[in-house]
């Protein structure tokens, strides 16, 4: 069928095993996106999350692209608020909507800037703007606020619930458990959590 109607299959690494076997292409959500314009395929089959195939299709308006499972969804997509998102440019003359890619259409609408996890500390730093609201995810804004000391940010107390649940504790535990294991933390995790790792970074 995939052939017949010229579709290529794009996974998340977050899908089960049995979903990525028969994928075209495997990664993160930056990765998909960019398959996802390049691909001369008709139909695009988004298996992730519901603002990857918004983002497939913000890309890519004259293809079809089908979600497998409608109810897929990501929480923090939906965690800004767009009313307090304009209260804050009255407030700020130089403030910068920076938008993490994991959000709806309708959020990336508002902002200025789109981002990864992998881009955003370079886009940042070369925004001239010295107010930076950083949606949704505050976890990943404040990793990059620390390495950008020179702008003030704000948030909305937007995060990614699975990976707030990794507490500090469980980590701890892991590495007494492991003395050689390297810990690798992605930015979406507590602040507490990425102290504790070797490396950050995006999937």
């Amino acid at each position: 069928l995939k052939k017949e109607k010229n579709a290529v299959i794009l996974s998340h690494y977050y899908v089960d095993d049995d979903v990525k076997e028969v994928a075209d292409y495997t990664g993160d959500s930056y990765y998909l996106s960019k398959v996802a314009k390049e691909t001369d395929a008709d139909i695009i089959v988004l298996s992730g999350v519901s603002f990857m195939g918004e983002s497939a299709k913000l890309l890519n308006p004259e293809k079809t692209v089908l979600m497998p499972d409608s109810h897929a969804d990501c929480p923090m997509a939906h965690m800004a608020d767009i009313a307090g998102i304009e209260k804050l440019r009255a407030e700020y003359e130089d403030l910068a909507v920076v938008c993490y890619i994991n959000s709806t259409a309708e959020l990336k609408a508002h902002a200025d800037v789109c981002v990864t996890s992998s881009n955003a500390l370079k886009i940042v730093k070369a925004l001239p703007n010295k107010h930076i609201l950083f949606i949704p995810d505050d976890n990943l804004g404040h990793f990059i606020a620390e390495q950008v000391p020179e702008k003030e940010f704000l948030y909305q107390n937007g995060h990614c619930p699975v990976h707030k649940a990794i507490a500090p504790e469980a980590v701890k535990k892991a590495k007494q458990e492991h003395p050689q294991a390297l810990v690798l933390a992605h930015p979406e995790c507590l602040p507490e959590v990425s102290a504790l790792a070797d490396y950050v970074g995006s999937t």
